[in-house]
């Protein structure tokens, strides 16, 4: 298998994929974030909290891919008593979105964390390619 078309992905190509794959992680929970109190969307209905699905690329070590982002079907939405809110049904409850705000913040930090492990392995292998590029002087 093959990352960017290259048949044996080196660190490089490796961390880039999961540099991009947090980047869309961050990306999905910051819109889950602003959409928490969202009660009506183009639907017609509240918003849905997205999540991103990773894939590995390749058999072995070859890296991440964003297999698509989809919404969070599973979980609920909340019924939260609000008579006065221009969306409230009949008993004066409204369907507010499946979005957890602890469980998006803990989400977040993990995904930043990956990101700056990524960016990690991207500085550590730059210093090793530097460090050779002297001994061959």
């Amino acid at each position: 298998m093959s990352v960017n078309g290259i048949s044996n992905p080196n660190p490089i190509d490796i961390a880039v994929s999961g540099l991009r794959a947090e980047t869309s992680r961050m990306n999905v929970i910051a819109g889950n974030i602003a959409n928490s109190n969202t009660t009506r969307t183009p639907s017609g209905g509240p918003y849905r909290r997205q999540e991103v699905i990773l894939s590995a690329i390749g058999e072995g070590i070859g890296g991440v891919t964003v297999e698509e982002i989809a919404a969070d079907i599973l979980t609920e939405f909340k019924r939260v008593h609000q008579p006065g809110h221009p969306d409230a049904d009949n008993d004066g409850y409204v369907m507010m979105p499946n979005v957890d705000l602890p469980v998006e913040m803990i989400n977040m930090i993990t995904a930043s964390r990956a990101y700056q492990a990524n960016a990690a392995v991207l500085k550590r292998y730059e210093e090793m390619i530097n460090v050779a590029i002297e001994l061959l002087r």
